[in-house]
């Protein structure tokens, strides 16, 4: 599978659950102004929604670059099988690095 593919795919993930945790707020918002008394219990609902949404983007995260890990190595592994030589990891280019630390 293409990296790039993979990075789409999390990104829509990522991007569904966004848009889930977003509206189930909204709706919680609804729900408590139209329920004063259960206010409490839909901030509580919404905060563990919202933990919920960062656990899944972390994880989401996680998979994207442990794809993406994997996609250098098998293209490596591709590029060493037909004789090439296999560029280092940290061999990126500074040229455009144009500001100071």
């Amino acid at each position: 599978m293409h990296p790039a593919a993979i990075a789409g795919s999390a990104a829509g993930r990522l991007l569904h659950y966004t848009v889930s945790g977003v509206v189930g707020g909204l709706v919680l918002r609804g729900a408590a102004q139209a329920a004063p008394h259960a206010k409490p219990a839909a901030r509580r609902m919404l905060v563990n929604g919202i933990a919920g949404g960062l656990v899944a983007g972390r994880w989401i995260s996680g998979a994207a670059e442990e794809a993406r890990l994997k996609a250098g190595d098998m293209l490596a592994e591709a590029r060493s099988s037909l004789g090439e030589e296999v560029p280092p990891p940290s061999a990126a280019s500074t040229e455009a690095h144009d500001h100071e630390h």
